[in-house]
């Protein structure tokens, strides 16, 4: 069992809601099983810690306000003069430095793990003098490769600062294989791990004993995400303009609920379609649900929900490219569809015989390899 002291820093306030929250609740609680873990997060307005966070043992959390000014100016102009990208840099601070400096000057330290492009620019001088890990959301240049209203000068600096960063990096975490593969071609001889998005499943699962029973006829979708993430709006204008007029020349009872944050001015084309926005408890919604479309065709990463999905034991309908970095089989742990008439057709199929052992299937997958018990045995190996 490891002993000694890590650190995770992160400039997003840690208060569970969207992916980025939940891949930094999943890693800390993973690590904190294997040893004591300083939690160091830059706060945002009257955001705290969730009482998730609070109730974590062997956790400790430590606030960085940071301020603005002449010397947090001067810091990202000298970051950008480096070639680190706007947005990786936008986040850095004097304080941001100085509490990760500190933290990490303990003698009992460990790893110092940050977990996105802001602390990843300012701690990552310290490289050095003890192990830095890259915690990577997603292969940034490989999405901003993707999107053809990116100057190529923009897409150039990715690039060269993931090149970098996974140079300087003693590890780098990447949520997907593909991921894995993209890093290692970028720089040959970086130490690169896969380390995928969990999910609570032993939460989940309980939540799920406990929810609706979904037997009973009723035709209901489900798509969750984050709607200021383009890649999830363009999937849920094809689901909602493309896909569902085909289902419901077969299903026109069938009914649709968007749930996530960033639906803004959006409003649904039919009234079978229901807007959730944000949802505190997602288990209801998943409860009631008698299939999840995931319908995702463009974006890096993994999608959070298509393994939440899973854990909740909800048949599953999904793009190959949602499927992609995840351990799944079409056919067996979920239904695929490429384009609008076969996820569709296979919506349709799921709707009409239930998918209960696919779903099944599927929950048991989660289990094996996107609980956060799996995580902590992935970390401790």
């Amino acid at each position: 069992m490891r002993r000694t002291r890590d650190l995770y820093v992160v400039t997003n306030s840690p208060v569970l809601g969207t992916g980025r929250d939940m891949r930094t609740y999943t890693c800390v609680r993973a690590l904190a099983m294997l040893g004591p873990v300083d939690l160091a997060y830059v706060h945002h307005d009257a955001d705290e810690p969730g009482v998730e966070y609070q109730t974590i043992e062997n956790l400790e959390l430590h606030e960085i306000r940071s301020s603005r000014g002449a010397r947090r100016a001067m810091l990202y102009a000298s970051k950008r003069v480096q070639g680190t990208p706007a947005g990786c840099c936008r986040g850095t601070s004097p304080e941001l430095v100085a509490v990760g400096e500190a933290l990490a000057r303990r003698s009992d330290r460990g790893r110092v793990i940050v977990a996105d492009g802001n602390s990843a620019t300012a701690l990552m001088g310290m490289a050095k003098e003890r192990p830095i890990i890259y915690n990577a959301q997603n292969f940034e240049s490989d999405y901003v490769r993707s999107q053809p209203g990116l100057h190529a000068i923009a897409r150039v600096a990715m690039r060269r600062y993931e090149q970098k960063l996974l140079g300087r990096a003693s590890e780098s975490w990447m949520v997907s294989r593909p991921d894995v593969e993209s890093a290692r071609k970028l720089v040959p001889g970086a130490r690169v791990r896969y380390v995928p998005n969990v999910v609570d499943v032993a939460a989940i699962r309980s939540s799920a004993q406990a929810g609706v029973d979904r037997r009973g006829g009723r035709a209901r979708l489900l798509m969750v995400g984050d709607f200021t993430y383009a890649p999830n709006r363009s999937g849920r204008d094809l689901l909602v303009l493309s896909i569902l007029p085909l289902v419901w020349e077969s299903l026109p009872e069938v009914r649709l609920t968007l749930a996530g944050r960033g639906m803004g001015d959006w409003r649904a084309p039919d009234g079978r379609v229901e807007v959730g926005g944000f949802v505190e408890d997602l288990g209801v919604l998943y409860a009631r649900s008698d299939c999840v479309v995931v319908p995702i065709t463009e974006g890096a990463g993994s999608p959070l929900k298509f393994v939440e999905a899973l854990a909740y034991g909800v048949p599953v309908v999904a793009t190959p490219k949602a499927a992609k970095g995840l351990e799944v089989l079409p056919g067996v742990h979920f239904r695929e569809g490429k384009d609008a008439a076969t996820l569709a057709e296979a919506i349709v199929e799921v709707l009409r015989d239930g998918g209960a052992d696919m779903a099944a299937r599927g929950a048991r997958l989660a289990e094996r390899e996107y609980s956060i018990e799996s995580l902590a045995e992935r970390l401790a190996a």
